[in-house]
């Protein structure tokens, strides 16, 4: 079983993730995360201490679970570039926080990293209304490149051939085609998948009204800085790390929103894209990354969620209906934690033993969540 810690400064719950249901567990692992949330509330997404807050958050845990896997997640830079106009003085000083913040966090815990940036920001140039077609188009919350098209008619598939904003018009099928051996649900593909040219974005049904101003641009490579060796695509994170880890204390440090045009370190690109394809930060590149397989269909862009949302277990997770397997920390070995501020991506798509994240959404800052997974697992080690 897989418990929920939920902290609002005044009080705490505990609940199960999966059901939602309120329960009672008390042992080694809550007494941990208990103490942690309560010495570590969060201070909201775009705040100066967003980033700092998933660094002491981290030590906090690390200095009572000894984890030899830290996974962070570092998602401030990206919030705030997404929705505020900044100048380029302000983007490069908000960059170079961003990379102080990794070494203060390398300096403090003395571990070895392993720091992926997710892609680079575009300027945003337009949106592209698509609620006027017969058929049902979808854009993700996040998403800037990619629509899925279901049940459109020929009226729809002739309009939009003639938008020159729209880069390619891909049916299911070829998509499928990209991925050859990929596990799929052929049904929550969507028919078409829409691909904007850089910088233009999809307004559809669930789009969030806020304006935005940067969003994710052309990404076929995202930089990976480590002294553990080279990766040639995305897939090879996981073995890297676990392969790294019984004579290393590794720390997988995930920058959102950082390609290589920003990249403040020595880095090597490693591929984040399959043919015209490339993976844009989210769900699906952190699982890619994680699992070490081609996860593009666990969340398919531009799938209909609506139709799966009434109901569902793990009411805290967002679109996922199951903890994934095969993730980086699972089954490691070894202790894990994480840690990020981009909500339950933390808790999903690594499989740390205990993970904590803000519990914000859409920028609204409700205060921080805790999991632990396999907490029947975990003892307390004998010094």
């Amino acid at each position: 079983m897989s418990i929920v810690i939920v902290d609002a400064r005044e009080w705490q719950n505990m609940l199960d993730l999966k059901t939602g249901e309120k329960i009672q567990v008390e042992n080694y692992s809550t007494e941990i995360l208990r103490g942690v949330l309560q010495r570590h509330h969060y201070p909201g997404d775009v705040d100066q201490l967003s980033n700092r807050w998933v660094s002491e958050t981290a030590l906090d845990l690390i200095g009572q679970y000894h984890p030899q896997l830290v996974c962070l997640m570092y998602s401030r830079q990206y919030f705030i570039s997404r929705f505020n106009p900044l100048s380029e003085t302000e983007r490069i000083r908000l960059l170079e926080e961003v990379f102080s913040e990794v070494e203060f966090m390398l300096a403090q815990s003395g571990y070895t990293p392993v720091i992926v940036g997710t892609g680079n920001l575009t300027e945003h140039i337009a949106e592209l209304d698509l609620n006027g077609l017969d058929g049902l188009a979808i854009s993700g919350n996040w998403s800037a490149r990619y629509a899925g098209l279901h049940k459109p008619t020929p009226k729809d598939l002739a309009y939009l051939s003639t938008l020159p904003e729209i880069e390619r018009i891909a049916a299911r099928q070829e998509l499928i085609d990209l991925f050859p051996g990929a596990e799929c649900i052929l049904e929550r593909i969507p028919e078409y998948l829409l691909v904007a040219k850089e910088g233009f974005t999809f307004r559809t049904s669930g789009t969030p009204g806020r304006k935005i101003y940067r969003v994710p641009g052309i990404s076929y490579q995202i930089p990976v800085a480590t002294p553990l060796g080279n990766v040639e695509t995305i897939t090879g994170l996981r073995k890297l790390v676990r392969d790294n880890l019984k004579d290393h204390k590794i720390a997988l440090i995930i920058l959102e929103g950082i390609g290589e045009q920003d990249f403040r370190t020595p880095y090597s690109a490693s591929k984040n894209s399959m043919g015209w394809y490339y993976y844009e930060p989210g769900e699906n590149q952190l699982l890619t990354m994680s699992t070490g397989t081609q996860q593009v269909f666990a969340f398919p862009n531009g799938y209909n969620y609506l139709e799966e949302n009434d109901n569902k277990e793990f009411p805290f997770s967002g679109y996922f209906k199951k903890i994934p397997a095969g993730t980086i920390a699972e089954d490691s070995g070894f202790r894990s934690i994480a840690v990020g501020n981009h909500s339950m991506h933390t808790h999903m798509v690594f499989g740390a033993d205990i993970c904590v994240e803000c519990f914000a959404r859409n920028l609204y800052n409700q205060g921080c969540m805790g999991v632990i997974h396999r907490t029947a697992e975990i003892q307390q080690e004998n010094h």
